[in-house]
Formats: C-alpha cells, structure tokens, sequence
C-alpha cells in the first residue's frame, strides 16, 4: 500500500515535470512577469524565437476583443518558454522540455 502511494506521487510528479506554468521568467538579468505589457517583454527578453497568434478572446463584457498571441523563446538548457499574451498583457507563462 506505501508503494503504490509512493509510486502514485512520483508518476504525478513527472507527469507535472513534462510542462511547467510560472508566474516569473529570468531574461538574462531581467525578470518578467504574468501582467507584464508585451514592450517590457520584448525590451527585457529580446525578440521570440516565434509568435503566432492563435485567435481572439472576448473580454469578460463582451464589448472588446483581445488577440491572443503565443511567443516562443529558447531552446534555453534544453527548454522552451512559452509566453501568452491577451491582448498587450503576458497572461500565462508555460516551460517544456525541448525533444
């Protein structure tokens, strides 16, 4: 019974390993984070790798709509960051292993 809960928590702990949200992203000496504007981003981190834009969101009124676009920086060690932005704000951050 331990063995089964030891190895229930480790496979959890790998599967959550395989992709990673954060709320802050080390760019060299500088430090993004979540509600961040795309400027700051882009002045702290250099330009991405990609961008792709993956739609629009409406906002929470109905009244706007937001592009939702996805940058992609690294492989850095081996990982890439991927950064979402809702309009001009950094709204998720997402760290994977590179294949």
């Amino acid at each position: 019974m331990m063995l089964r809960r030891l190895l229930t928590g480790l496979a959890l702990a790998l599967a959550a390993s395989h992709a990673c949200a954060a709320e802050t992203l080390r760019c060299g000496s500088q430090l993004i984070s979540v509600g961040d504007r795309s400027g700051e981003v882009l002045q702290k981190c250099g330009e991405p790798v990609s961008r792709d834009v993956l739609g629009y969101k409406r906002s929470a009124d109905r009244r706007e709509e937001f592009q939702v676009e996805e940058w992609t920086y690294g492989p850095n060690g081996g990982m890439y960051q991927y950064l979402r932005f809702e309009g001009n704000r950094l709204k998720q951050i997402t760290s994977k292993r590179g294949n």
